[in-house]
């Protein structure tokens, strides 16, 4: 990791300054520089896209039965204290404390019925491939994520703003503090993380920010490593790849993406700020991070993962959910009625989820606990058919009885919407085996 040293020149949200964004690491990730990143954007060439992702990581999993699936006809130790609302959409019914996502429920599409989690192990790897970390044969180098997949798929060139970005920051729970993995594709397509680990490993001595000025001396003293040990037949290129890394690191829509006071007071003021502290071994439940997602999709970002919070809530579940569920409620609710208000929700799809569901019945400590059989998830914009449930389970919410939905159904979807035929794109992995998107999953009609 590589960072230029220099004055700080303000405050970002969450504590961030601009020398915190002059950073060389979070664009070189395992030795990897951004050149290099963009050699391998440009050998990819296997499908463009204009459009971006946000992915919202629930770490720990939320209960199911007290968000989209409240069961009112079980006993009061399965159903719980909460009580439904209606919603702008008749006949779907939500928590009571999710008021602002029920009034803009023509724009959602919950999932009651999600399924795929074989494990019950807290792990953000099924919310950010599709797939379990258990069940399946995993390939060398593992399987790569969403975002990866799609900074080497879906860039056509270099946009001043690295294609994946993670805002997840490190966390007392490693998959709690994921921004998804790049697997098997390489340290290349690995999240650019503004706030995570990693971001001190290495630190350049004796250049300062004033030192941009001379960018020829800058990006040798930075790559000359890479540049000498370049045996791939693509030196001829470099002045051109070279060119479009300055670019990034020297591009302030980075900088200005990340700087929510740009934005008008009432905006910030809808999405509000939440916490910018690690809830225990989880994420924050900072409603910021909403808004600088929208702000980096907005300026030309792939894929923007979030992690909220820590739903684990195997103790006093309903009044832990006191604490957590209004925030999301306006964090995500802000962000959809934001996509609509720009004309965003077309080219900008919205999805969160945890990595299970929880048990029907409540627990001696008025916890659930973990439930891989069934869970739920929310999804917006992409133009997708909104306004709509899809799935349902039991009388006690512990099995699925309509429409089961895979995780790897929702990645088809979305690869399939990012314009990527899943029945003919492949990656190869490490020992140079051919691997699908996803594993026989199709698009979900309900929602394309």
């Amino acid at each position: 990791m590589l960072k230029i040293s220099g004055p700080s020149y303000g405050k970002f949200c969450d504590g961030w300054s601009r020398r915190d964004f002059i950073t060389i690491g979070g664009l070189a990730m395992g030795g990897l520089s951004l050149p290099n990143l963009l050699r391998a954007e440009a050998q990819s060439g296997v499908g463009k896209s204009p459009k971006s992702v946000i992915m919202i990581y629930m770490a720990g999993a939320p209960p199911h039965q007290d968000l989209f699936d409240l069961k009112m006809d079980a006993p009061l130790e399965y159903r719980g204290p909460y009580q439904p609302i209606s919603t702008k959409v008749p006949g779907i019914q939500v928590s009571e404390h999710m008021p602002r996502m029920a009034g803009i429920m023509d724009k959602l599409v919950p999932i009651r019925s999600m399924v795929g989690s074989l494990s019950g192990d807290h792990d953000s790897h099924i919310c950010y491939t599709g797939r379990s970390p258990r069940g399946t044969v995993i390939p060398p180098g593992g399987w790569p994520s969403l975002g990866s997949v799609m900074a080497k798929l879906c860039v056509e060139k270099s946009t001043g703003l690295p294609p994946f970005i993670g805002m997840a920051p490190t966390a007392g729970h490693p998959p709690y503090g994921s921004p998804g993995h790049p697997g098997f594709l390489g340290a290349a397509y690995s999240a650019f993380r503004p706030n995570g680990a990693g971001v001190t490993d290495l630190t350049l001595n004796g250049i300062t920010s004033d030192r941009l000025e001379d960018r020829r001396a800058l990006l040798s003293s930075i790559d000359r490593f890479q540049r000498e040990a370049d045996s791939s037949g693509l030196m001829d290129g470099l002045d051109a790849f070279n060119q479009q890394a300055f670019g990034v690191l020297s591009s302030s829509k980075l900088l200005e993406a990340l700087d929510i006071s740009k934005e008008d007071q009432k905006v910030r003021d809808r999405y509000g700020k939440g916490d910018t502290k690690n809830y225990g071994d989880g994420a924050p439940r900072n409603l910021e991070h909403f808004l600088v997602a929208r702000r980096l999709v907005q300026a030309g970002a792939r894929c923007v993962t979030i992690n909220f919070g820590r739903w684990d809530f195997h103790d006093r579940n309903h009044s832990e959910l006191l604490t957590h569920l209004p925030l999301f409620d306006q964090g995500f609710s802000a962000l959809v009625e934001d996509l609509h208000r720009l004309g965003m929700d077309k080219d900008v799809a919205v999805v969160a989820w945890g990595e299970f569901g929880r048990t029907p019945q409540i627990n001696a400590t008025g916890g659930r606990d973990h439930w891989p059989r069934v869970g739920c998830s929310v999804l917006a914009g992409g133009g997708f058919k909104t306004g709509q449930v899809i799935g349902a389970t039991d009388r006690l919410g512990g099995e699925p009885t309509e429409r089961p939905v895979h995780f790897g159904e929702v990645f088809a979807t979305l690869y399939h919407w990012l314009g990527l035929d899943i029945g003919t794109v492949t990656l190869p992995d490490l020992s140079g085996r051919p691997q699908y998107l996803v594993d026989g999953w199709q698009p979900m009609k309900e929602l394309i």
